[in-house]
């Protein structure tokens, strides 16, 4: 193989995982944006598993159902926006511990998603498929040498995901209601008294953070498995917790982490593939062993909101 050959060959590889990357980190991603507009709201949801459990879910059987994708994206949605209002209706309208609910929120979702895929298929070695959404090339820029197969052939929810990086960075930076959100989080009692509903306010933010842990559950199933099993989502809620830390709720930040962390869950499928002769379990517990490295450096260097996961109480200063 000639000098020429070799490169191509390397540079093909490193496209080709670095595509696998992106595709991995939409979902930590998008979660990651939902999330962060909650915590930007005081709201401190750690039940993102639960969320993202219950949109992959409700986006497969109705996907399976009907063999829409889109109906199965719309029931994705709705699935994640249900998890996360149960949570803002314990936790903010009923001021119940956030933490003990979001832990909840993820054993409510995954037994009853086990229970009603159990009671829709039975025991079953085959599992049951549904249509997924096929990657889409941009004309012109997906043909570009290496950028193109990585950024411009990717199925529509990776599109979504960088394009609403941008959309929940305006909403932070240069709109209204991103001021009365970061107002709801860090002085709830100081908007009151401006006139502002914190309690409709951490509602908005909560249905918000639902849609889009809802839609990156539904990423899993129709964008990439096509076909739903018990915890398909691998722990991934508990990663886009990170994610945002790590991001420390800025957008562009989280799409970092997300793509870091998509990169580390991207390399252990390659290395099962090869001939190391380690075991695959070592493999699988990668992201995850990088996941915790990565948290263990951001100790110390996040602020929170001053009034995250704190319930708002009109009559207590």
């Amino acid at each position: 193989m000639s000098d020429t050959q070799g490169f191509a060959a390397l540079l093909g590889e490193l496209s080709t995982f670095a595509a696998a990357s992106v595709r991995m980190a939409a979902p930590l991603l998008i979660a990651g944006l939902g999330e962060a507009i909650s915590e930007t709201a005081g709201i401190l949801n750690i039940g993102l598993e639960g969320i993202m459990l219950s949109g992959a879910f409700a986006a497969f059987i109705v996907a399976w159902a009907t063999q829409n994708v889109w109906l199965g994206i719309m029931a994705g949605i709705a699935g994640g926006m249900l998890a996360s209002l149960l949570h803002a209706l314990l936790g903010v309208g009923r001021r119940a511990d956030q933490t003990i609910t979001g832990l909840a929120l993820n054993f409510l979702a995954s037994g009853l998603t086990s229970y009603f895929f159990l009671m829709a298929f039975g025991r079953t070695t085959s599992l049951p498929e549904c249509p997924v959404l096929p990657a889409v090339e941009i004309p012109l820029l997906s043909s570009i040498p290496f950028f193109g197969p990585v950024l411009f052939s990717q199925n529509p929810f990776v599109y979504f995901a960088f394009v609403a990086t941008g959309l929940v960075w305006l909403l932070f930076r240069r709109s209204e209601w991103g001021v009365i959100l970061h107002a709801a989080g860090e002085n709830p009692h100081a908007a009151d008294s401006a006139g502002l509903d914190v309690i409709r306010t951490r509602y908005v933010a909560a249905a918000a953070n639902g849609c889009f842990g809802g839609l990156a559950g539904a990423s899993i199933t129709l964008g990439t498995l096509g076909f739903f099993m018990e915890n398909v989502t691998s722990g991934k809620g508990y990663i886009a917790l990170v994610v945002v830390i790590l991001g420390r709720r800025q957008p562009f930040g989280v799409a970092l982490a997300a793509l870091l962390l998509g990169a580390a869950d991207a390399l252990q499928f390659r290395m099962q593939t090869g001939n190391s002769g380690i075991p695959s379990q070592v493999f699988i517990m990668f992201p995850y062993l990088m996941t915790v490295i990565v948290l263990l450096f951001s100790i110390g260097k996040t602020r929170d909101p001053a009034s995250l996961g704190i319930p708002f109480d009109r009559g207590r200063r």
